[in-house]
């Protein structure tokens, strides 16, 4: 199928210990309005996953070590065949969760690093003592044997610090790292004025290109950066080396940058899925209708999926399929997910009558 279900995100609480500046669901150690689901609710929800795909699903949150049942959620997953992750802050991160882990099944961990340092990983947070719990988090992974990778986030309050926080992602034994540019929702919202600049972005994603031909250890990936792939067709092409389409393929078996409702979406804590992390927009419930018949049958979804309804420069633009542009960010932005992105610099050529 085109458009297989491939990865899912599910917010498993929308509590957490930290009060991250960019947090999507400005999560806080009590949200009343968005209580946990109860457990058995949780394997229903895994039994619906599980009926009709076999996607990467990661318990993220909020927070989802502050569940007592989030090992129970995984080895129930594990037992359904699929192959569930876990994203944590690493705050809370014991032997004992380190245990616990190993035991459910879980294939892999992402931890949270937004600064090379406690001074600006903590100012990210909210929260001294945060980068602190992020390093002991790896130490006790790398102590047993346990995969994790890094995902970091950026606003112009620590862009300087990008190459520090990769090289530090490799120091601390990490299998993977995603440089996330933000979209600007939940508390993200907030903070507008600090995303970074589209000349900055472009600029970063051509160091990322170069970062990438000569990195050997870790798996690299711009994350909420689809026009990546638009400029490393363009830099492949200066260099000789043309990338065809089809040779640009994700981690998650994807071959575009946004792959919101295309391949992935999240269940929020509340049963609505979502297209992905950063689109606030709900195609269904799953409280209401299977899984299955949102992913298939949503009127939003399906919207995503066509391209020819796409406006502005990302629907004049040679480079649609493979890059998209993210439509949580136009969303954001403009008020309309089929909206151009609005942090792209890049002019189609239909548009200046030139070549690209």
């Amino acid at each position: 199928m085109e458009f297989e279900l491939k990865w899912l995100a599910w917010e498993t609480t929308r509590r957490c210990n930290l009060h991250c500046v960019h947090c999507r669901s400005s999560s806080e150690m009590e949200v009343k309005a968005h209580p946990d689901f109860p457990t058995d609710e949780g394997k229903r929800i895994i039994d619906d996953i599980a009926s009709f795909a076999k996607p990467v699903v990661v318990l993220s949150g909020g927070e989802p070590l502050l569940r007592p049942d989030w090992h129970e959620l995984a080895s129930y997953g594990t037992q359904k065949g699929l192959r569930m992750c876990l994203a944590t802050n690493g705050t809370l991160v014991t032997t004992d969760v380190c245990k616990k882990i190993k035991d459910a099944g879980i294939k892999m961990v992402s931890l949270s690093l937004d600064g090379s340092n406690a001074k600006i990983h903590d100012n990210f947070r909210n929260q001294p003592g945060a980068f602190e719990g992020t390093m002991n988090a790896a130490r006790l992974f790398r102590e047993h044997g346990i995969s994790f990778l890094i995902n970091s986030s950026f606003t112009k309050r620590n862009q300087h610090d990008i190459q520090n926080v990769y090289r530090l992602a490799k120091e601390i034994g990490a299998t993977a790292w995603y440089m996330f540019m933000i979209v600007p929702t939940g508390r993200g919202e907030d903070i507008m004025s600090e995303l970074i600049t589209p000349e900055d972005y472009e600029k970063l994603l051509e160091w990322h290109y170069e970062m990438e031909k000569e990195e050997k250890e870790l798996l690299v990936r711009p994350t909420c950066a689809p026009h990546y792939y638009r400029v490393k067709m363009q830099l492949a092409k200066r260099d000789g080396h043309p990338l065809e389409h089809r040779s640009l393929k994700f981690s998650t078996g994807g071959s575009k940058g946004c792959l919101a409702g295309q391949l992935i979406c999240l269940i929020d804590v509340d049963g609505n899925v979502l297209p992905c992390s950063y689109f606030p927009l709900s195609a269904g419930n799953v409280r209401e209708k299977s899984l299955e018949e949102i992913w298939n049958n949503s009127s939003l979804f399906k919207e995503l999926r066509d391209f020819s309804s796409y406006k502005g420069s990302c629907g004049a633009c040679e480079y649609i399929r493979i890059c998209g542009g993210c439509r949580a960010r136009a969303y954001a932005v403009s008020g309309d997910y089929l909206a151009e992105e609005p942090f792209c610099s890049y002019t189609p050529r239909k548009l200046k009558g030139g070549e690209g």
